[in-house]
């Protein structure tokens, strides 16, 4: 194959998937090159999952084929190979009996040969790989690899991870979607919250107070259990219409709220206007989902935007969201 005229090689990369390509890659040096030279490998995505195990997982052109690459503590594990199909779906898994440090430099060469600076998708539990935690922080840091969607999690709340916490958030560049849903302990947790996000979901967002909710600068915000009060909330608002503060957003989510009981408290001196519930309304949600409303509340910007309350139910949970349009 690597005699073929360069398009015709490219034609035949065309048809192999991540595992093959990484698999000709490692033959010699020329293999690597070549590999490094195609052209349509933006098509691929990159994803680090870490919870039990470690893994990195490409995924295919429309996810038809996807490789993961699983670190294992189970020395029997090493080499072999699972594959899983579904339809046209395939998933195959090679497990690694290796250390971090192995997942590294396994994870940087696959950037290479795909020419990635950027993680599709980090999906990291936080208290699994605790000891680990600051050196993967400072590995992708220090190789400048920046995270499309970021997932934090904590599965036991008995352990602190805070400091790691915050660590992560000061020093990833994180491009479009954060999800944290760690429990915070520290009442003091003060971390950097990215700008110009496309969405922002914190599942234990008593940490963020007033002054961290004017920082926000993201299009979709949804905050569980936060504590901010309805006189802040009612500052929030005015600061809003004023248009000093989260000019961007499009979509806010909170706890389950009583419709009348927030117009009673947090819009009691701000104009608004109540709209019959024969009045259908479709508007934007979270995931950039639409519900049918009927009924709500509107508050107007200085610019003419108007801000909806409304509740609304998703299986069985009831929402409290504010959509602008």
């Amino acid at each position: 194959m690597i005699r073929l005229p360069f398009l015709a090689i490219e034609e035949v990369f065309k048809t192999m998937d991540p595992y093959e390509i990484i698999n000709f890659s490692i033959i010699s040096k020329r293999t690597k090159g070549i590999a490094k030279q195609m052209s349509f490998y933006p098509r691929y995505a990159i994803e680090l999952f870490i919870n039990e195990t470690l893994e990195i997982r490409l995924h295919g052109t429309k996810n038809v084929v996807s490789f993961f690459y699983v670190m294992t503590s189970d020395e029997k594990m090493n080499g072999k190979i699972e594959e899983k199909q579904w339809g046209r779906f395939i998933t195959r898994r090679e497990f690694k009996y290796d250390s971090v440090d192995e997942w590294k430099q396994l994870l940087k060469y696959v950037l290479e040969i795909f020419k990635k600076q950027t993680i599709d998708i980090l999906t990291m539990t936080l208290t699994t790989f605790v000891e680990q935690n600051v050196s993967i922080i400072d590995f992708l840091k220090a190789n400048e690899i920046s995270v499309d969607e970021c997932n934090l999690y904590q599965r036991d709340k008995k352990i602190n991870v805070d400091k790691h916490t915050a660590y992560l958030l000061d020093n990833i560049k994180i491009n479009s979607v954060l999800c944290n849903d760690v429990y915070i302990n520290n009442d003091g947790f003060n971390p950097k919250i990215p700008k110009s996000l496309q969405e922002l979901r914190i599942y234990n967002s008593h940490w963020i107070g007033y002054e961290k909710l004017l920082e926000i600068d993201c299009k979709s915000v949804i905050l569980e259990k936060n504590r901010i009060s309805d006189k802040e909330w009612n500052m929030f608002l005015k600061k809003w219409i004023a248009m000093e503060t989260n000019q961007n957003m499009e979509y806010l989510e909170l706890d389950n709220i009583q419709l009348d009981r927030f117009r009673d408290r947090v819009l009691h001196d701000i104009p608004h206007e109540m709209v019959d519930r024969g009045v259908k309304r479709v508007l934007k949600t979270r995931y950039n989902q639409t519900q049918e409303t009927r009924g709500a509340v509107d508050i107007r910007r200085i610019d003419g935007k108007t801000a909806t309350f409304f509740v609304y139910r998703e299986f069985l949970t009831q929402r409290f969201a504010m959509s602008i349009h």
